[in-house]
């Protein structure tokens, strides 16, 4: 008997071993390296001669002004990104949500750029935004003129470079999470939302009181998503302006990546991954708990 349960308890641990194994090999494993080398001034062509140095990768990045306007810009991305993106597509997912098929047609459409190649969309939105230059120039400047305004050198003005990425950003990945809110929405209690008709809650009603505490697990993980996928912030900017002008998008992706394979400084590199490592999880977990607290 005691055999028995002993092998029933096994059983899972024995289909779960071919991916621990993998997820301890490619990511366990190369995780605990880096952390080991944040530690010393390791040469990303000299690994074994490399030496502890302590937290001094960690104190000079702290103190290095570039890093600190990485981790600003990559902040700042994520905050003009999460909300916006969160925001408009569930009210799309709330548009869309209609059984008739060309209401399908319309989510598909909206979900294309989430499938097509980041660099692909980097480099058409580069050509959107492309500045006046003789008689020609991107979409985005002649719509901005048809609208009386001036046109704009987007990716080159300091202020607006950063923006102009996140306004392609939200465009290309609200897609994503309007299909996961779209999920939720169909998967709603129908009763709830016909007693609540029926009871004379109008529109916004029912959407403030029976849609939104429904969908509260989808909200959470469309926030916690989006927020982590904001941080890796890197193709964007590194394709259309290279971190400039002035490092005005530069992000922390972007800074390890140069500093590992440009300034071959892999010790100071494993720092940066890490701190980015922490804040990611520090600020996952601090979203997890805020939404804990709500739903109790």
């Amino acid at each position: 008997m005691n055999r028995a349960a002993g092998a029933t308890r096994a059983t899972p641990w024995l289909f779960l071993a071919p991916a621990l194994l993998l997820l301890g090999t490619f990511t366990l494993v190369p995780m605990l390296r880096a952390a080991a080398w944040s530690f010393t001034g390791a040469d990303l062509l000299d690994v074994e001669g490399a030496r502890w140095i302590g937290a001094a990768n960690y104190s000079d990045l702290l103190t290095d002004p570039r890093f600190r306007r990485a981790f600003f810009n990559t902040a700042l991305f994520a905050l003009m990104v999460v909300p916006a993106q969160a925001a408009l597509a569930f009210f799309l997912a709330l548009w869309v949500n209609r059984p008739e098929p060309h209401w399908r047609w319309l989510r598909t459409a909206f979900f294309v750029p989430v499938v097509v190649s980041m660099p692909v969309l980097a480099v058409l939105w580069t050509m959107l935004y492309q500045p006046l230059r003789g008689d020609q120039m991107g979409l985005v400047n002649a719509l901005v003129a048809g609208l009386g305004l001036p046109a704009q050198d987007w990716l080159q003005n300091p202020r607006l470079a950063l923006p102009a990425i996140a306004f392609m950003s939200v465009w290309q990945g609200v897609g994503f999470q309007m299909m996961i809110f779209l999920a939720g929405l169909q998967n709603l209690s129908k009763d709830q939302l016909e007693a609540a008709q029926i009871d004379g809650a109008h529109a916004g009603q029912r959407l403030r009181h029976v849609i939104v505490p429904a969908m509260r697990p989808s909200i959470v993980f469309v926030l916690t998503a989006t927020l982590i996928l904001s941080f890796r912030l890197f193709v964007q900017p590194y394709l259309m302006t290279r971190g400039g002008p002035a490092d005005a998008t530069v992000s922390l992706i972007q800074y390890v990546y140069e500093t590992t394979f440009l300034g071959r400084e892999l010790g100071r590199a494993c720092a940066g991954a890490m701190l980015f490592l922490l804040l990611v999880a520090g600020l996952t977990l601090l979203q997890r708990l805020c939404a804990r607290e709500e739903r109790s």
